[in-house]
This record gives structure tokens, C-alpha cells and sequence, in this order.
């Protein structure tokens, strides 16, 4: 029972501890989460969180907090996913919380925006950093046809206005009709 204790707190604490010192958003915190879960903690494969991941993304809802609950439920079941969930949307909802109280004096702080101008450009990076590192996975696979459906994918959402959810319900289509 202790280690069983022990895995829902260590959920808790590396999602929190996770979602606390990222800023960005999802395609921030996903690949930091693969390092954590997959490299360290060695809790599950890399396929795995890459189709936790695309479930995650397909899913209503915020990419991070989808993929959380699924990598919680994925180690430890509902209870794991519960854990991870609340450490995964502590962090945010405690800043907006404190800067809500303080947002006039904030809003007009010439430091808190350039803080938050430098902190885009790291978002940025990070990123690139993340789409590069996830190419170099499904590439060493050697398996061309994701490379070419997200190239599509690409090229149609952003050089032919395609709608996002589109692309989306198509690139999904096509997996299930090829399975």
C-alpha cells in the first residue's frame, strides 16, 4: 500500500512540479512530460505517450491537461489520473489567482513585460525544439507516411486556410479507414 501511496504523490508532485515552471502551454509541458515519465521514471514507452499525446491533441480541451489525465489513468488508473490532473491545474489556477489581485499594478509594469516578451521568444524555442525532436522519433522509425500526412497537414492549414479541425477529422479518418 505504500508504494502504491508513493506512485499517486509522485504523479501529483512531478505534474505539478512540471506545469509550475512552464510557460507556453501544452506543446511546452508534452515534451517535458515524455522526459519525465518516459526517460526517467521509465513508467511507460515512448509509443505509448506519443499516442497518449495524439489523443491528448484530438481531445476537447487543453492539450497538457488531456494528456495528463491520460498519462495519470495510463500509470495508475482513475486515481493517477486524478493525482496528475490536480498537479497538472494547481499551478496555473494559484498564478491567475495572485496576478488577478494584483493585475492593475501588473498591467502597466514596464519589467513584468518584458519578462513576459522574453518569455515568448524561450516558448518559441522550445516548441521548434519539441516538433524537431518528435520529426527525429517517427523519422528513425523509418515510416514515411506520417512524415507525408503531416507535411499535408501542414501545407493545408497553413498555405491553403484549411480549418484546423479538419485536417484533424481527415488525418483521423484516414487512420481508422487504413487500420
Amino acid at each position: 500500500m505504500a508504494k502504491e501511496k508513493n506512485i499517486y504523490l509522485k504523479l501529483f508532485l512531478s505534474t505539478f512540479y512540471l506545469s509550475a515552471f512552464t510557460f507556453g502551454g501544452g506543446y511546452v509541458i508534452v515534451p517535458l512530460m515524455k522526459k519525465k515519465f518516459v526517460e526517467d521514471l521509465k513508467w511507460i514507452d515512448e509509443k505509448e505517450m506519443l499516442d497518449l499525446v495524439a489523443i491528448g491533441q484530438s481531445a476537447p480541451g487543453l492539450i497538457a491537461v488531456n494528456t495528463s489525465i491520460l498519462v495519470g489513468y495510463q500509470v495508475a488508473g482513475i486515481k493517477g489520473a486524478m493525482c496528475s490532473i490536480s498537479g497538472t491545474v494547481l499551478p496555473p489556477l494559484i498564478t491567475i489567482t495572485i496576478v488577478s489581485f494584483f493585475y492593475n499594478i501588473l498591467k502597466e509594469n514596464i519589467f513584468v513585460n518584458s519578462a513576459l516578451q522574453g518569455m515568448q521568444s524561450g516558448v518559441a524555442a522550445v516548441i521548434c525544439y519539441a516538433v524537431y525532436k518528435m520529426a527525429k522519433d517517427v523519422l528513425k522509425e523509418k515510416r514515411i507516411e506520417p512524415v507525408i500526412i503531416m507535411i499535408i497537414a501542414f501545407v493545408s492549414a497553413y498555405f491553403f486556410k484549411v480549418n484546423v479541425a479538419l485536417v484533424i477529422i481527415i488525418a483521423a479518418l484516414y487512420g481508422v479507414v487504413k487500420k
